[in-house]
């Protein structure tokens, strides 16, 4: 597979909603927009579909022009190669999902349209449900076709517009796993708008912060996250650190099991974990306690040794940041904490966490991981 050069995007607008914004995607992230309703994320995937032509753009992807509103050059929606699933879906509701999806392949003869599309909807776990149509799926096998008929385009670029909003938390991170599965299937560019942090935890590689049409913050996930200048109340959102960790043991007796990041070691429960895969962590900001000594006779497995990096104002308390061994953790405390116990940058604490309170967001990798690859071997060749 070719090496891709991702997705630029620069657009500036006042209708419908006022919008500043320039952003990178890569070929193999995740950029999650975030924002409160009307900063402008759903107007910002059209732009780049182009649906919506703003006053000023430039979007290039995949080293291929599709707007420059300076060069007077605006390539139509059918010419820009876009995987779009829309907050509702949008699927012909008179087709049957082997329909909608086959609605997407173009030319070809039908036979082979319809083998592809078999191939597409069973990557998405909808074998069986191919002649439904979409008043007789659930709200969750409805998305899983509109990704199938987004995929099915061979796109450069995929937009997905609030895509867990008609599905309920259980279903939710199901969804999140095959999602992820596909990513690393595809390896294309993907651009998540949704105003539900989780979603963000679970899905993005990268973030960026709209608010009022502007980008008031962007970069990777975990950089972000450990930012204690950002007004996470203002978001409906507690401050939390976001990272990556390997499950590096698994101690059944106890009960407990090791993740790995960064140098540093997190106990926490074992439950649905497995030696070796990767999973996603969050851990509040409010539930690390700071020490400047180890303390004894706790309960807590988690007594890590670090380094205050930076002392910030939250907007209610303090936010401290720590370096973990290569991991930067944020811990909510009191004006008091900080003079009592005399936290600077440069000083050396302990940060205690419960092990029940670091958030783990699985991957699972296993489970049936190779369906979108077998779906790209068997059928149309990945862009």
């Amino acid at each position: 597979m070719a090496e891709r050069a991702g997705l630029e995007v620069s657009v500036a607008d006042t209708r419908p909603v006022r919008l500043d914004v320039q952003l990178r995607c890569g070929p193999d992230e995740v950029l999650a927009i975030f924002g409160p309703s009307g900063s402008g994320k759903t107007t910002l995937l059209r732009c780049v579909a182009g649906l919506h032509r703003p006053a000023q753009a430039r979007v290039v992807c995949d080293g291929i022009v599709w707007a420059d509103t300076a060069g007077g050059q605006w390539l139509p929606v059918r010419r820009r190669r876009v995987g779009f699933v829309f907050q509702e879906y949008a699927l012909f509701p008179h087709l049957t999902a082997r329909g909608n999806v086959m609605a997407a392949l173009g030319a070809g003869s039908a036979s082979a349209r319809r083998a592809d599309a078999a191939r597409w909807l069973a990557a998405v776990h909808l074998t069986g449900l191919e002649n439904r149509v979409p008043a007789s799926l659930s709200g969750g096998q409805r998305q899983r076709v509109a990704i199938a008929r987004a995929l099915a385009r061979d796109p450069q670029v995929l937009l997905l517009d609030e895509p867990f909003a008609a599905v309920d938390r259980a279903l939710r991170a199901r969804l999140h796993r095959e999602l992820e599965q596909i990513r690393r299937a595809v390896r294309i560019p993907v651009l998540l708008v949704t105003h539900d942090f989780e979603d963000v935890v679970r899905l993005s590689t990268h973030v960026v912060v709209l608010d009022e049409g502007r980008v008031a913050a962007a970069g990777p996930i975990a950089a972000l996250t450990s930012r204690g200048d950002l007004p996470w109340e203002r978001y409906g959102l507690g401050a939390g650190s976001v990272f990556d960790a390997e499950v590096r043991r698994v101690d059944v007796v106890r009960g407990l099991a090791e993740l790995a990041a960064g140098g540093a070691v997190f106990i926490v429960p074992r439950e649905g974990l497995a030696e070796g895969s990767c999973v996603r962590v969050r851990v509040p900001a409010k539930e690390v306690i700071l020490a400047t000594r180890p303390p004894e006779g706790l309960s807590l497995h988690n007594v890590l040794p670090g380094r205050v990096a930076e002392v910030g104002g939250g907007e209610r308390h303090p936010l401290v940041r720590l370096a973990i061994g290569g991991v930067h953790l944020l811990a909510e405390v009191t004006s008091d904490a900080v003079e009592r116990l005399q936290i600077r940058a440069g000083a050396s604490v302990y940060a205690l966490i419960k092990s029940v309170a670091i958030e783990i967001h699985g991957r699972d990798d296993d489970h049936n991981g190779h369906a979108v690859a077998d779906a790209h071997a068997g059928g149309p060749p990945p862009a």
